[in-house]
């Protein structure tokens, strides 16, 4: 059985008074009620705090970035004896594909990623160290501009990438060593021909 605190059991005795009545000045007080007992006292103070350490915690040096439109993202590939097919892709930014990822055939492969194009190191500057270390990219937590994108690879300004820290000596407050951490893309990898990112701490 599930069991509840008095604030959330008084929500719902209301809530379910509310459902009961039929008139609508009954309804009105019932009404009354159930905001009276949805007080903000009811979310514990940690609760609140936890929420605010968790939306603080994913603080990124890149709030905002512009959209990348598809037709920059992608170039249209005709392929075909006529070439009247046009369902293939070649993607034109920075991506990074897994150390075990092997191609499709060319024949049914739809969305092709360059290799000249493809990153397994970032450089990470840490914000507090002051410091830019050479570091393996293991994997792209979230393109901003689409979930696509990130299941592709692609890494556009802005990109969250986790990265491999065990080198820097990063321990937890347990004594663990910390093996990947966040970091955000904060330059346009297309252009520079290198990933620049800052960590997130």
């Amino acid at each position: 059985m599930i069991r509840f605190g008095a604030g959330y059991r008084a929500i719902y005795a209301s809530s379910v008074e509310l459902c009961a009545f039929d008139s609508p000045h009954e309804r009105e007080g019932a009404l009354e009620r159930y905001r009276a007992a949805d007080t903000p006292g009811v979310l514990s103070n940690t609760i609140k705090q936890k929420r605010k350490e968790k939306a603080g915690k994913w603080d990124v040096p890149l709030p905002k970035v512009r959209p990348v439109a598809e037709e920059e993202m992608f170039k249209v590939l005709r392929t075909g004896k006529r070439k009247t097919k046009q369902w293939k892709r070649m993607v034109t930014k920075a991506t990074f594909v897994g150390p075990g990822f092997t191609r499709k055939p060319p024949k049914y492969e739809r969305f092709i990623r360059p290799t000249g194009l493809r990153f397994t190191k970032a450089h990470v500057t840490h914000p507090e160290l002051k410091c830019t270390f050479n570091l393996d990219i293991i994997s792209v937590k979230k393109n901003p501009n689409g979930p696509m994108y990130t299941s592709l690879g692609v890494m556009t300004k802005g990109t969250i990438v986790e990265v491999n820290v065990s080198e820097l000596g990063l321990v937890t407050p347990a004594g663990k060593v910390v093996w990947g951490k966040y970091a955000q893309v904060t330059n346009n990898p297309e252009n520079d021909g290198c990933i620049n990112a800052v960590l997130l701490v």
